[in-house]
């Protein structure tokens, strides 16, 4: 079988299931939304925000931070699985944010920095408790665009994130990440990014890696998703801006459920 039939088999065959699922919503030209619950907030906020993705129809749970509090992840997942029935991925920030009450991890390579702790020195470690788990890992290509700010993630991990203005810094780098045999492409401006990622960055990225494309960071009106969904986005995640308003996750909704493909909302 030659090679590039055999990695296409390969590929379709033992894809996790959020992408199988991201995959099908394509073929149906329709985008996904995933909401990203910090597990050091209240409870009382972790149950409404979970309740309200129930409600509105949201694809995903995403859960997890650059900074968590040691003992919180637990009682997050098991809050938010006792007040909705979405799947949960872990969002991880470091080796240690492992939970098999989740459904399955979002296993990133920092591809965008150099630092090679968490290019793959804490994917090492978290490595033998993955594979011994019943976790759904799915091997993610994480790259941090400069999003007007400092953020979490850019501290913690000493990494500088890709200019703005630079798209094909990006795309050689989501391109990398697709070679390497990743399974989807998670740009994110971090959290409390002063702007969204531009739509021509995630449209060049989008045209040339065709990877499941998850964008995230900055994200806070309808117009701003409207415009990254049509961009490429697959999915979007929203996490800071349902922080300090819940009704963004009915918002962003909308714009999801009646965004085709061609069709102007």
């Amino acid at each position: 079988m030659p090679y590039a039939i055999f990695n296409t088999w390969y590929f379709y065959t033992y894809m996790t299931r959020i992408i199988t699922h991201i995959q099908q919503l394509k073929q149906q030209n329709k985008k996904a939304l995933a909401v990203l619950i910090d597990p050091d907030q209240p409870i009382k906020s972790t149950v409404q925000i979970a309740q309200l993705c129930q409600k509105q129809q949201v694809d995903f749970i995403f859960v997890g931070g650059s900074l968590v509090t040691s003992g919180v992840l637990s009682e997050a997942i098991s809050t938010i699985q006792s007040n909705c029935s979405l799947p949960v991925y872990i969002f991880p920030g470091n080796e240690f944010m492992i939970d098999e009450q989740a459904d399955g991890i979002l296993f990133l390579s920092l591809l965008s920095g150099r630092n090679p702790e968490y290019l793959i020195g804490k994917q090492v470690v978290a490595a033998p408790q993955l594979a011994a788990s019943n976790l759904e890992v799915v091997p993610t290509a994480y790259l941090l665009i400069d999003g007007g700010k400092e953020t979490s993630v850019s501290y913690i991990s000493n990494t500088k994130p890709i200019p703005a203005n630079k798209p094909d810094i990006a795309v050689a780098t989501a391109l990398a990440g697709k070679l390497m045999g990743m399974q989807c492409i998670y740009m994110d401006a971090g959290s409390g990014a002063a702007h969204s990622i531009s739509e021509a960055m995630v449209n060049k990225v989008q045209t040339n890696v065709q990877l499941p494309l998850i964008i995230g960071g900055g994200i806070r009106s309808a117009q701003t998703a409207l415009n990254l969904y049509r961009a490429g986005a697959d999915v979007l995640v929203i996490g800071n801006g349902v922080e300090e308003s819940h009704s963004l996750i009915e918002t962003i909704s909308k714009v999801k459920s009646t965004l085709t493909i061609g069709v102007e909302v």
